[in-house]
């Protein structure tokens, strides 16, 4: 293990480093927003703007990489995003913060997308899965960790805003220090919306039903707690709690899903998600404790839905073709994350904070019927035929990019892919 880690270590500390001011400011800003009287339709906007530059950054990306190098790009991406985080703390405008936001967005996929290529560049075929493993969860401990700093400082002074800067800053450097070569240029992901829905229905409807739900609790789940009368500390702890449920969650819902119809088990969880969320929305509680208890039930269900989901799609899909559909599921993960913020805004607004839950309820009630109605019309892939369910922790929104999964061990490996890229040259 030590062997396999240490060519790819600074790297992963520059990742701890990005995803803690990832963390850090995502949660700031609804935060700060919210005790400066900013409507739920802007903090709602907040996230829809992050989640269609990351969608777009995803596209676009690796041709400014292409252009001007790796190490150029990352520097001048991360840069931009330490800048914004600072500006948001000095100019505290509703406005400038939506369209920066979508900046940000734009270069989190570049700078991910770069981080990931580097650690494929360095992986071989023996550790690449464990380094895959080490990528998300510090991917994990990074978000927690950035919104579980919110409550060590106060959201209406600039500091926590400074600390964010210097995060994006430290992760710089591991990559602009580093003498290893450059990785090879990126490669754009396609999105066959046709052809994703051909291979799995319920896969390709569910992705953008949990990315709506993801989309809308992860950007105003910190609105709804300020507007519930929660504390900072409090808020904190309920946005990194449903995050670290939903990871320990996956473990036994994928070993569940190995053995069964997936598709019950999405059925299942998407139901026990939505009646979570009535039941938040009807009941309204407000102790903390037994608020906090139900939040943490439905992320528990809601976060162990995407992979299954993948894993579905894949299920279906030929063994080539595993970067092709979850790259494409990927990437309607992020679309499903641009329209739940739009929605859940308005909504709250017009019914309260508590109805956040109610549009989380509809998307998971919608996906178990769905989920439902496709088993009776497609047998499922005998167990013994099936692909492995990736224990990948996802949050509210996508944090990682189309060329994550290059790393993943269900990926052809590197050496078949070389071959391939020679024999299609000499033809």
């Amino acid at each position: 293990m030590r062997r396999n880690l240490l060519p790819v270590l600074a790297l992963l500390l520059g990742t701890l480093f990005l995803f803690l001011g990832n963390g850090l400011h995502g949660l700031l800003l609804p935060v700060r927003g919210s005790a400066e009287g900013y409507s739920n339709e802007v903090l709602g906007l907040l996230g829809t703007s992050w989640a269609t530059g990351f969608v777009l950054g995803c596209f676009f990306a690796p041709k400014v990489v292409m252009r001007v190098g790796h190490v150029r790009a990352f520097s001048s991406f991360i840069s931009l995003i330490a800048i914004i985080a600072l500006l948001t703390g000095i100019q505290v405008d509703q406005f400038w913060w939506v369209a920066l936001r979508a900046v940000t967005g734009f270069c989190t996929a570049g700078t991910s997308m770069i981080i990931e290529s580097w650690l494929n560049e360095r992986a071989t075929n023996e550790s690449r899965g464990m380094i895959f493993s080490f990528y998300i969860s510090i991917t994990l401990i990074g978000v927690v960790g950035g919104q579980m700093l919110v409550p060590l400082g106060d959201p209406s002074t600039t500091v926590l805003f400074m600390f964010c800067g210097i995060f994006y800053c430290l992760a710089m450097l591991p990559t602009t220090l580093s003498t290893a070569a450059t990785p090879q240029p990126l490669k754009s992901v396609s999105l066959d919306l046709r052809s994703l829905y051909r291979n799995s229905p319920i896969s390709f409807v569910g992705i953008l039903l949990i990315g709506i739900a993801n989309g809308a609790y992860g950007t105003l789940g910190a609105v709804f707690g300020a507007r519930a009368g929660l504390s900072s500390g409090t808020i904190a702890v309920m946005m990194s709690l449903t995050i670290f449920v939903g990871a320990i969650m996956q473990f036994p819902a994928g070993k569940l899903s190995d053995t069964t119809d997936r598709r019950y088990v999405l059925a299942a969880l998407s139901g026990v998600a939505a009646v979570a969320a009535v039941i938040l929305a009807l009941v309204q509680p407000h102790d903390a404790y037994v608020l906090i208890g139900f939040v943490a039930l439905y992320g528990a269900a809601a976060n162990a839905l995407y992979p299954i989901a993948v894993a579905h799609a894949n299920d279906f899909a030929r063994s080539d073709d595993f970067v092709k559909v979850s790259g494409g599921l990927l990437l309607l993960f992020g679309i499903g994350t641009i329209i739940g913020p739009t929605l859940g805004g308005p909504v709250m607004t017009r019914l309260g904070p508590y109805a956040l839950f109610a549009v989380t309820a509809v998307s998971h009630g919608l996906l178990t019927t769905y989920a439902i109605y496709r088993s009776r019309l497609r047998a499922a892939v005998p167990a013994e035929e099936r692909d492995y369910v990736p224990k990948i922790p996802v949050g509210a929104a996508p944090t990682s990019t189309p060329e994550s999964l290059s790393l993943d061990p269900r990926a052809a490996p590197l050496a078949d892919v070389a071959e391939a890229e020679v024999a299609s040259q000499e033809e």
